[in-house]
């Protein structure tokens, strides 16, 4: 992705914020496991974006395959590019696994306890609490489930990612009073995007 294509996605989600728009809500009861993600992941990009993760993370070369394999499967399950995802994490956590906010959140994708409760539940994954966060793996399959939901919920990305920093509940009460959103976040995460996507070939 290119800087111009940056700017215009970021100027059209973030006008797009600007409408009657209905925030994310938690589902009701427990979904059927998504068939989507079993998908299989492209092996030129779970390679590239495995060097680059064993190049900045601690992780060894197994692991960051395993991690590449995850992000790659669900990213693409979920409708976004593997680059948007590696963009966020970059910004969330500069790709530290066990990184812990001041807020408490925790982990590639920076997910609190509550949060990922709720999506351990939504998604039937084992919850182990703090430990499921810092597990690279499950950190990232509940981080991009939350992404998705945050863009199903306000209808646009520039929205959602907005939402992710600020949390839902905040976007939502901005919206209302019309106050419009924050472009810093998704700004950064759109800029990271648009690195790593020529250097990882990440393209979905």
């Amino acid at each position: 992705m290119t800087r111009p294509l940056v700017a215009a996605l970021l100027t059209a989600g973030l006008a797009a914020g600007s409408c009657d728009l209905a925030p994310a809500s938690p589902q009701s009861g427990n979904p059927e496991p998504r068939a989507a993600a079993k998908l299989p992941a492209h092996p030129a990009q779970v390679e590239g974006i495995a060097g680059y993760l064993t190049s900045r993370t601690d992780l060894g070369p197994d692991a960051s395959r395993g991690l590449a394999r995850t992000l790659v499967s669900e990213a693409r399950a979920h409708g976004f590019e593997p680059a948007l995802v590696l963009g966020l994490i970059q910004v969330e956590s500069t790709f530290r696994p066990d990184a812990v906010s001041s807020a408490g959140a925790v982990g590639l994708m920076q997910i609190r306890p509550a949060t990922g409760r709720y999506l351990a539940k939504q998604m039937r994954m084992p919850w182990a609490g703090r430990e499921t966060l810092l597990d690279p793996e499950a950190n990232v399959r509940l981080g991009i489930a939350y992404l998705a939901e945050l863009r199903d919920g306000f209808g646009n990305l520039g929205a959602a990612l907005a939402a992710y920093n600020w949390g839902p509940s905040r976007i939502r009460s901005r919206l209302t009073r019309g106050a419009g959103l924050p472009q810093g976040y998704a700004r950064r995460v759109l800029d990271a995007y648009a690195d790593h996507g020529p250097r990882l070939g990440a393209s979905s």
